[in-house]
């Protein structure tokens, strides 16, 4: 039996601060969270990458569970909490195969099977009530009974959300991609949303120097949470080149976005994505710098943008891939383009984007990449 209910941490006195000055040029970074509700065009319905990515993602978490668990000495009441959690289904796959583990291992090893507490967290405006809606649906993909608990936690996960030493698994999937703030200093760019071939390399430190100060907030508000020896497992987007941090291809989900915000409202200066997309080097970089964790597994993978590898000379499945992509980036952006441009363009930028699409459905260049990594708190 799970217990749903919301938990909301209110500070008196925010640890970490964004310069309300500056982070008013880009008001539309408030509105960040996925479209709401099971409906088309939602994040539930739209989530189909995602739910790819957990299937990669899978066999790292069940080995940290594992390991947590015996090396934690099989603990009589174990908390998980899962960072940027949105809303549908796809909230409770992880969840599931984590709780699963744990009682499996624990049948295994003739142990008690543990009081569990299952923590759900996003921004306040995450469509939490959707997510709950699948409570039924995460009971059913339990393999046994057991003590579960299951909460909501509204907050930044750039902020301290639990208590000190409370935690003993952490995972976050294709969330801390998003950055607090879009970076000063973007101003010279004016003709795309995010970095690209022809942006200066000025743009590029900006945004990497604002991943690196929020990725330490990250890491060291989750340090000060879990206990010696919790495991934690991170999935974000990003990229696999060293040697040029510009180059992103011409099917780089925010070029595309900003070809078609071109064709509608010419300069799109106005409007930059708070996200960035790391490669190796930098998440080890900033991991080592801040000390609280050691790496246990840094895995990367590469996926296509969806399109259909077969037949994609046909335009008819041009199209479709076209559709099926302006979709899924269309759940994750709306909101944000809907603060900055309003609703009026919306119809018409995500057909102009399926447009662009369906021009490189048959390029068979990976540019999507994915990382995983999982940490050991020390």
């Amino acid at each position: 039996m799970s217990l749903c209910l919301i938990l909301c941490r209110c500070d008196c006195k925010s640890e970490y601060k964004v310069d309300e000055e500056r982070s008013s040029k880009y008001p539309f970074v408030g509105a960040l969270c996925m479209n709401g509700g099971d409906v088309d065009n939602s994040y539930t319905t739209k989530s189909l990458l995602q739910k790819r990515v957990l299937s990669i993602t899978n066999p790292i978490l069940v080995k940290n569970t594992e390991e947590m668990l015996t090396n934690l000495d099989f603990p009589k009441c174990i908390k998980v909490a899962d960072l940027g959690c949105s809303s549908g289904q796809n909230t409770f796959l992880a969840m599931s195969e984590i709780v699963n583990t744990i009682n499996v291992l624990c049948q295994k090893w003739n142990q008690s099977r543990p009081e569990i507490d299952c923590c759900l967290n996003d921004l306040p405006t995450n469509d939490f009530n959707t997510t709950f809606k699948f409570i039924t649906f995460f009971n059913k993909k339990l393999t046994s009974n057991g003590s579960c608990f299951v909460s909501g936690v509204p907050g930044s996960f750039y902020s301290r959300l639990f208590p000190r030493k409370s935690l003993h698994f952490i995972y976050s999937i294709y969330s801390i991609h998003f950055l607090s703030k879009v970076p000063d200093g973007l101003e010279k760019n004016k003709m795309s949303v995010y970095i690209t071939s022809s942006s200066p390399l000025s743009e590029y430190k900006a945004y990497l120097n604002q991943f690196k100060r929020d990725f330490t907030t990250f890491l060291r508000m989750r340090s000060e949470e879990m206990v010696h020896n919790g495991r934690m497992v991170l999935t974000l987007i990003g990229r696999n080149t060293l040697d040029n941090p510009l180059y992103r291809d011409c099917c780089h989900c925010w070029t595309l976005l900003s070809n078609s915000l071109r064709d509608l409202v010419f300069e799109v200066y106005s409007f930059k994505m708070p996200f960035y997309d790391p490669n190796e080097e930098e998440v080890k970089e900033i991991i080592r710098n801040e000390g609280s964790f050691q790496i246990n597994d840094l895995e990367m993978h590469e996926f296509d943008l969806g399109h259909s590898k077969e037949k994609c000379s046909l335009q008819s499945h041009k199209a479709k891939a076209g559709q099926k992509e302006a979709s899924c980036i269309r759940a994750v952006t709306e909101t944000m383009l809907v603060a900055h441009f309003g609703d009026d363009i919306i119809d018409a930028l995500f057909h102009k984007y399926a447009h662009h699409v369906s021009q490189h459905a048959s390029c068979r260049v990976k540019t999507s990449v994915t990382l995983i990594v999982s940490l050991v708190r020390k």
